[in-house]
């Protein structure tokens, strides 16, 4: 007896493979009549460079403690210095010394009954601030030779950018136009024209990510921790046709 598993089973792929044709046609039908019967056409187009970024910010803190706010004072100059000779060992020369942050310590103090905040201490705080475009002297900087001397330091994260983005806009906006006239010639071949001229376009915000990274925004992206990056550009544009 035939087993009817395999005859229906090449029906059903028959039947979706015609279904997936007729859907193919009907989609290209659609376009060449979108094509045919418009005056205009509009496509996005894209361009993309990867760069390298060329300077690096870096920040870093260092902190005193001390019971009396004259001690505290003393000891931040101290470790200031330190913090100043550790740049310059390691060739840095241009930092700057944001204004010292006061805060006053406090303790809850229990007297005759009512409790209240006591000042105990102060805490000194100044932050250092670093722009080079020697990315891998700043990359190579150890602060743990800081805290060896008894200083009370963390760096953050060091910021790259890329400071010819300003440059680069023009070409990669004519790059991203071309790959938008390319796309509207194969769309418009499909209804037998022929593209006129450029009618208008809109640029997109430029994307600035981590290599290899594709997430965008409405806003842009505007990447700031990775050396390598990748810049695109997005044109919307309209072209009239023949």
């Amino acid at each position: 007896m035939t087993n009817p598993r395999p005859q229906l089973f090449g029906m059903l792929a028959g039947l979706f493979l015609a279904a997936g044709l007729v859907m193919s046609s009907m989609l290209a039908t659609t376009t060449w009549l979108k094509v045919k019967n418009s005056q205009f056409i509009t496509v996005k187009g894209s361009a993309r460079k990867h760069v390298d970024s060329d300077l690096v910010v870096w920040r870093g803190t260092f902190v005193a403690e001390a019971p009396a706010l004259l001690e505290a004072h003393r000891q931040l100059q101290a470790h200031q210095a330190l913090v100043k000779e550790f740049l310059r060992d390691n060739g840095v020369t241009n930092a700057t010394f944001n204004p010292v942050v006061i805060e006053e310590l406090k303790a809850e103090k229990n007297a005759g009954g009512l409790k209240q905040d006591e000042t105990i201490g102060y805490r000194l705080s100044q932050m250092v601030r670093v722009e080079s475009d020697d990315l891998n002297r700043i990359d190579n900087l150890d602060t743990s030779k800081l805290v060896e001397k008894g200083v009370m330091f963390t760096s953050e994260a060091p910021q790259y950018i890329y400071t010819k983005v300003g440059e680069e806009k023009i070409e990669m906006l004519a790059d991203a136009t071309k790959d938008a006239r390319a796309r509207a010639d194969q769309i418009a071949a499909q209804g037998q024209r022929t593209i006129a001229r450029l009618h208008d376009a809109d640029m997109g915000v430029f994307q600035i990510t981590a290599r290899n990274v594709t997430r965008t925004s409405w806003e842009g992206e505007s990447d700031n921790t990775s050396r390598q990056k990748t810049i695109t550009a997005v044109v919307t544009a309209t072209f009239s046709l023949n």
